[in-house]
This record gives C-alpha cells, structure tokens and sequence, in this order.
C-alpha cells in the first residue's frame, strides 16, 4: 500500500543518544511533524495561518501508540510515512511508518480532534465536526 504522505530525513545528531542512537521520543516528533506537513501538502495552509484562515484551535493530538522495532542511528536516512486520515466525526486517526531503507523502524498511530475555539468550553477549546471539505482533500 502506498502511504498518502512521505518525506525523507537524515537522522541528525540532536536527536541521537550519546550511543548515536535516535532517542524513542525524537521519533515521536518526527510522527508528529509528517501529520502537520501531510496536511499542508493536502493543501491546507500552513498551521500556524490556519487559526486566522480557518477559524479552528487546531487538532490536538488525543492518543498516541507507537512501536519501535529497529533502531536508526546518527547519519542514517529514513522515510517518514504516513496514510490518510481515517476519519470519524470529530476526530481522525493517522497511521505512520518509519523506514531505514526496506527495514521498518517504527510504527506509530496517532489519533487527533479537531476543535474550534469555544470561550465557554474548558480550556477555550472544543471539538468540532470534520468540515466535508477537509475530508475531501484526503480521499483516493
């Protein structure tokens, strides 16, 4: 199955142990970072134009899974993957993979809200339904 989105990384220092070894949250983030750019490469604005643009809060991340199966190290080159959203009314879930050549180093599933800005909602934010056109933008 080919992945909706993918983007390819040098694994740098930074985000390496003292061993050279990626640090299991470093992963994490690069997770994180495909979901924003996959969808700006859907084609919604960048996110930070998109509270002003949109007039939503965003799409917090509400549950995260993830399983690290090889590691990757300080020089390596990896493919970040990531499929379409799987969409439910609010929230939508996000399937990502990160491979080192044709070895898969980590699998990971993030699930996210999308919310609009609510004065009287606890934290001034609360979900919202997915606009159809959102949706639109990741269908095959």
């Amino acid at each position: 199955m080919t992945a909706f989105f993918t983007r390819e990384l040098r694994i740098e220092w930074g985000w390496c142990d003292p061993a050279g070894i990626v640090f299991a949250p470093r992963f994490i983030d690069m997770l994180s970072e495909n979901t924003v750019q996959m969808f700006e490469f859907a084609g919604l604005p960048k996110k930070r134009d998109m509270r002003k643009e949109m007039k939503i809060a965003g799409y917090p991340l509400v549950d995260l899974q993830a399983r690290f199966l090889f590691p990757a190290a300080y020089g390596d080159d990896v493919i970040v993957e990531s499929d379409a959203p799987d969409f439910g009314k609010s929230s939508f879930t996000i399937r990502h993979r990160i491979k080192k050549g044709d070895t898969l180093c980590v699998e990971g599933t993030e699930k996210r809200v999308w919310t609009v800005f609510d004065v009287e909602a606890p934290g001034g934010i609360k979900s919202a339904p997915v606009p159809e056109d959102i949706r639109k933008l990741f269908a095959a």
